[in-house]
């Protein structure tokens, strides 16, 4: 059976993901503070779209993503939900290059609060 190409990143696509990057020998110049975040995210285009997605990393000011598929850049909507709450973040993709085992990892700024659902 073959794997949906737009089907949700496993959390062992993703730590197999990062562990080909590998971690940079730089400091890292960023005004804001990146944690790691591993859980499951849906990015909405403004074509309609829903993308199953993971999160990679996440800051005060942007947010790290990993899918199947390319996400031109634009404006999208992202959906992340905690035991208790989900969170809406309008956000501005900046970035989507493709990685191992046919993925893509994307990044962007948020652009407005979180909307509580």
């Amino acid at each position: 059976m073959t794997q949906d190409p737009w089907s949700r990143p496993t959390i062992d696509d993703l730590r197999r993901v990062l562990e080909s990057i590998g971690k940079p020998n730089t400091s890292n110049n960023r005004a804001n503070e990146r944690l790691e975040l591993s859980v499951p995210a849906e990015i909405k285009t403004s074509r309609g779209n829903t993308i199953s997605s993971m999160t990679r990393e996440i800051s005060r000011t942007g947010i790290g993503l990993l899918h199947r598929g390319a996400v031109s850049p634009g404006e999208v909507v992202v959906r992340m939900a905690s035991e208790t709450r989900e969170f809406q973040y309008n956000v501005q993709i900046e970035w989507c290059s493709p990685c191992d085992n046919g993925m893509f990892m994307s990044g962007g700024r948020f652009l407005t609060n979180a909307i509580e659902a």
